[in-house]
């Protein structure tokens, strides 16, 4: 149906329907209609197909029959997690009207607008996840973007080059990002897009806007002044929120401008390389993320998540982490196990301070606040006296806020309804009145057989019966043969056939107060519980605040456990170039092979100023991905402030971590799997500086061999002369390893392996210097390659050997050219035992006769 349609054609009831749609066009809304919330014409089709209920009519508006789905008002929480993971937003409106008292409609209006990126009901988000609204703008070569976390009142803004758009979307992971209609985001994501109207992003106008939330006459003290492109992404980002939440922000006390910089880089590629949170098929475990996480609190998972997306490239923060860890690993970490012990069955304190500050935080979130708030000197307690500096800090903010916890603890009740609107909220002894009308519900049953007693000793009629019915409510019963004792104060409520009922002035007075005190109670219940919420506002900062530290300590006891159970150690941070590691350890894959009950083969990398490159050659599944990737998950793992799994870890100053590692086609960018492989290195030899850590696995591999061999051989002195990073380059072109003699810094390693009768045993152990072979044909064999192919294979292979009889190595490609050769070598004959050995066939011999040509052999070339 036309928006435009004259509302004249239509009932009272779609005509109020259409005006409260014309402000939601591209938003389910959910009409509430009694118990249940319907949905009609567009939104009713589409809501019964994304929601599988049932689509029917109701009556006609302008001669057409009117679609309509609905569900039950009870369980719409439900309903809205599934339209919010389908990335669907919706507008839910509320009867704000009295039945009883309306003439035509009852008065509705929009009580929230729920959308996947400002969802803070705990029935719809991860306790696991934060929930981030994303703004993004772009202006010229920069993107600007604003950030906001409902839950706790972060506003982040940050500018970066447009190419970065991609590596930051992943790094912040948005529920939902807001765009110019004209223009579009290019990297693919999961978030859900919503479009806005350019002039929401006019930067004027957006900083008009922070500084009247702020209440500031510039945003030069939050250090936003000089962001432009940002600034017009958080005006955006601001009145969209403001839209959902009714306005109310109260949480939302300043902006934090976030520097690029601060950070160890980490861009798209090494993200998903590394499995930080989420493998390459896109599965949640087996990931670093995955192996950390034995947080208590969601507080505290969330913050692992953050954190490991987040590692920082200043070393202050991590190196503090590593003390306090120290410190709770301290007597077998009787000091980890007491923090952790405290931390269980605290609530999740920052969503629910959020809530507080959007005014809808239930009944049960106020007594998991209180409860959490009793449990902190129980957390306080075993941090007294610690000499870490961070855990001091912690245990500081830890501070009890006494007026709330006051409130709550009078006035709400032990075990509160689920609802405001059940009853049952606010707790005995705090509002006199309240309890009044309680006791009158409660006590009615008392009060009429009090009063019949007493009625009876008065008139002398033992018959008379005082009793209550919903039709005439409250009366006293008194049969005919009595109607003679009635006092004059009874007045005549109804005649039966065989008795009269009366009311009295008393019972007249409890009528009124009973019949609507249940009523009164819970509009008085409302009214008391919305003033806890005002008078809680005020210790949102300090809840926030406890929020923090509570997350910070779950964070640092469980890196303490993890080093604890796996035997990790403390890293160490030096002002000189170096990545020194001992005994290190894939943490994952050591974890996935101990659930197999086998061992991990732990190595060392060492890598300093004069040592700046290792070439590490071997066979496929020798585990030369493993050991790169290690490597960095240990660099890693120390600039966020855990412990690393080995028994010795040093490194210098990084920035970057760049990994160019598998590859796969991009086919709706339209780019091969070589086309990837390319752009990747090109970003790394582009960016890598002499403080990257750089993993190069196998480059080269998707062309033909002579271009995949010239282009490693040129990327690898790239990476040497200009670039001079700490790199992990690892290759099947043996040629390569002859640069080590032009290269001082260059460094040839190997990962071994061991053949026994065509079988091959992978050692996993890296050992200096470069490997002799790849053992591709027997990886080929191991993977189920058939018998046959496996044979014609070493037959190749072995025609490809004799070529090269007299080079036990594979034929230097970069060799001269024949062209400048100024003679070539006089042609040989063949010697004579080898035109015998190539007309043998093994595959035909038993041992015997194997044995037999093989000492025939021997002695004719003895004898030659």
């Amino acid at each position: 149906m036309s928006k435009s349609a004259d509302s004249a054609k239509h009932t009272p009831m779609m005509q109020q329907y259409l005006a409260l749609k014309a402000n939601h066009p591209d938003t389910l809304l959910f009409y509430r209609m009694g118990d249940f919330y319907e949905l009609f014409m567009e939104d009713a089709e589409k809501a019964a197909r994304l929601l599988d209920i049932t689509l029917t009519t109701r009556g006609q508006s302008a001669g057409v029959p009117v679609k309509m789905a609905g569900v039950p008002f009870h369980s719409l929480e439900p309903y809205l997690a599934r339209l919010v993971k389908m990335g669907e937003s919706a507008v839910i409106c509320e009867q704000i009207g009295d039945p009883a008292t309306s003439k035509g409609p009852v008065e509705r209006a929009v009580s929230r607008i729920v959308t996947p990126g400002t969802l803070t009901d705990a029935a719809l988000i991860d306790d696991r996840q934060d929930v981030w609204l994303l703004a993004l703008v772009v202006q010229r070569t920069t993107a600007g973007m604003a950030r906001l976390n409902l839950a706790n009142g972060e506003f982040i803004l940050l500018e970066v080059p447009v190419e970065q758009i991609p590596a930051t979307l992943e790094r912040i992971r948005p529920a939902e990002i807001l765009h110019p209609e004209s223009w579009t985001p290019g990297a693919a994501t999961a978030a859900a897009c919503t479009r806005q109207a350019d002039w929401h992003f006019d930067i004027d106008s957006a900083r008009r806007l922070l500084c009247e939330q702020f209440a500031v006459a510039s945003l030069a003290g939050f250090g936003a002044e000089g962001l432009k492109p940002a600034i017009g992404a958080a005006g955006a980002l601001l009145q969209y929120a403001q839209a959902t939440q009714s306005g109310k922000l109260p949480h939302l006390r300043g902006l934090t401008v976030e520097m690029e910089a601060a950070y160890l880089g980490l861009d798209l590629a090494t993200r998903r390389n590394l499995e930080l949170t989420e493998t390459l098929r896109g599965q949640p475990s087996p990931t670093l993320f995955s192996l950390l996480d034995n947080c208590i609190t969601g507080m505290g998972t969330r913050l692992l998540r953050h954190t490991l997306h987040h590692p920082l490239r200043d070393r202050t923060l991590p190196a503090a982490r590593h003390a306090a860890v120290a410190a709770l690993l301290d007597n077998y970490g009787e000091l980890a196990a007491a923090v952790r012990k405290a931390l269980r069955g605290m609530a999740d304190l920052e969503r629910i301070a959020g809530r507080i500050a959007l005014r809808n935080a239930r009944p049960r979130d106020l007594s998991s606040l209180r409860e959490s708030l009793l449990r902190l000197p129980e957390l306080r307690a075993p941090l007294a006296g610690t000499v870490a500096p961070l855990l001091a800090q912690y245990t500081t903010a830890l501070t009890t806020p006494d007026n709330a916890l006051d409130l709550l603890s009078r006035a709400i009740a032990s075990e509160p309804g689920a609802q405001v609107r059940d009853g049952g909220v606010i707790a005995a002894g705090f509002d006199p009145e309240l309890d009044e009308l309680r006791a009158i519900n409660d006590n009615c049953g008392t009060f009429l057989i009090d009063l019949e007693m007493r009625e009876r000793e008065r008139t002398g009629i033992a018959s008379l019966k005082v009793e209550f019915n919903r039709v005439h409510g409250f009366y006293i019963e008194v049969t005919h043969a009595n109607t003679d004792k009635v006092p004059d104060d009874y007045r005549r409520r109804q005649t039966l056939k065989n008795a009269e009922r009366y009311i009295t002035p008393e019972l007249k007075a409890f009528e009124d107060k009973a019949l609507s005190a249940q009523e009164r109670a819970l509009a008085r219940e409302k009214m008391l519980y919305e003033g806890i919420l005002d008078a809680l506002l005020p210790a949102v900062p300090d809840f926030l605040t406890i929020a923090r530290a509570v997350a910070g300590l779950d964070l640092l006891a469980g890196f303490a456990e993890t080093a604890r159970q796996r035997n990790w150690c403390q890293p160490q941070f030096s002002e000189e170039i170096c990545v020194h590691i001992e005994g290190g350890r894939h943490p994952v894959v050591e974890n996935e092979l101990a659930h197999q009950a086998e061992s991990f083969i732990a190595n060392d990398c060492q890598l300093q100023e004069l040592r700046r490159l290792l070439l590490i050659t071997g066979p496929n599944m020798g585990g030369k991905s493993t050991y790169m990737r290690q490597v960095a998950l240990i660099a890693l793992l120390a600039h966020i402030g855990s412990f690393v799994p080995a028994t010795q870890c040093v490194l210098g100053p990084l920035d970057r971590i760049f990994t160019r590692i598998g590859a796969s086609d991009d086919l709706a960018s339209g780019r091969s799997t070589f086309m990837v492989e390319m752009t990747e290195a090109a970003t790394i030899l582009h960016h890598a500086t002499p403080q990257s850590l750089v993993l190069m696995d196998e480059i080269g591999r998707g062309t033909s061999t002579f271009d995949g061999m010239a282009l490693a051989f040129a990327i690898l002195r790239q990476l040497i002369e200009k670039n001079r990073s700490l790199t992990l380059f690892a290759t099947h072109y043996f040629e390569l390893t002859r640069l080590a003699h032009e290269y001082p810094e260059l460094a040839n390693v190997h990962l071994g392996a061991v053949e026994h009768n065509d079988r091959i045993v992978f050692m996993h152990a890296v050992e200096e210097g470069p490997a002799n072979q790849s053992y591709g044909i027997q990886v080929a064999a191991l993977a189920g390659i058939p018998a046959s192919v496996v044979r014609a294979a070493r037959k190749q292979l072995r025609e490809f050997e004799q070529r090269a009889v007299f080079d036990p190595h594979q034929p230097d490609l970069f060799a001269a050219p024949l062209s400048t050769i100024d003679s070539a070598p006089e042609e040989r004959a063949p010697h004579p035992v080898l035109k015998e050995l190539a007309a043998l066939d093994p595959d035909t011999l038993t041992p015997r006769a194997a044995l037999e040509a093989l000492y025939a052999l021997k002695t004719k070339l003895a004898a030659a």
